[in-house]
């Protein structure tokens, strides 16, 4: 009886154990996805967010409706560094608004390729969103066009072919031409530091 018994025991404990095994066999364990779900996670955060070109689309409406040609749009972020902020804040009197520069890069396709048709960054000025366009000219950043809602267009005219190498000062080479006043010179102020700041982050060096 004894030795019935005893065999019975371990027969129970055999079936037990191959159980066991079929179903470790076939399930991954939680625990192991998780840990390998937080390493794919942790490996395709970036690295580097300072100087950064984002596909994804950030591009305001308001300047996607001044590239009407474009298929694509993308957005720069670049830190203006301390030095170039506090030359650009000497010579303007005025203040950066942000170390964080962003551009918006227009692109469209022509014979195949994906080309550059504009930039632009808009900038804040007496509560009104001001667009400003660049084109590039002998390695400057200079102003094609300004836009703004509400802005006699006399006024926003004047900035065109301007860059950092022309004054854009208020009651010099920019007057108010039917704009408000105080609207005007608060629009030359940021269009200034915007074109200030485009020169140091993307200007190519020249001599005067």
């Amino acid at each position: 009886m004894k030795k019935f018994t005893f065999l019975a025991i371990i027969g129970l404990i055999a079936i037990i154990g191959l159980a066991g095994a079929c179903s470790s066999g076939s399930t991954p364990t939680t625990t192991t996805n998780a840990t390998n779900n937080q390493a794919t996670t942790n490996t395709a955060k970036p690295t580097n967010a300072a100087n950064t070109a984002k596909t994804d689309d950030e591009t305001p409406a308001a300047v996607k409706a001044v590239f009407t040609d474009a298929q694509s749009f993308t957005t720069q972020h670049k830190d203006i560094p301390a030095d170039k902020i506090a030359s650009i804040e000497k010579d303007t009197g005025g203040k950066v608004p942000d170390k964080d520069h962003h551009s918006y890069l227009a692109f469209a396709t022509k014979d195949g390729k994906r080309t550059q048709i504009g930039a632009a960054t808009l900038v804040k000025a007496d509560g009104k969103e001001i667009i400003i366009i660049y084109e590039s000219k002998n390695g400057m950043p200079t102003i094609k066009e300004v836009r703004a809602d509400g802005v006699a267009k006399e006024f926003l005219a004047q900035f065109a072919g301007k860059n950092h190498d022309t004054k854009i000062k208020f009651g010099e080479d920019i007057k108010a031409n039917g704009a408000d006043e105080a609207t005007a010179k608060s629009i030359t102020q940021a269009v200034r530091i915007d074109v200030l700041t485009m020169e140091a982050l993307y200007g190519s060096a020249h001599s005067h």
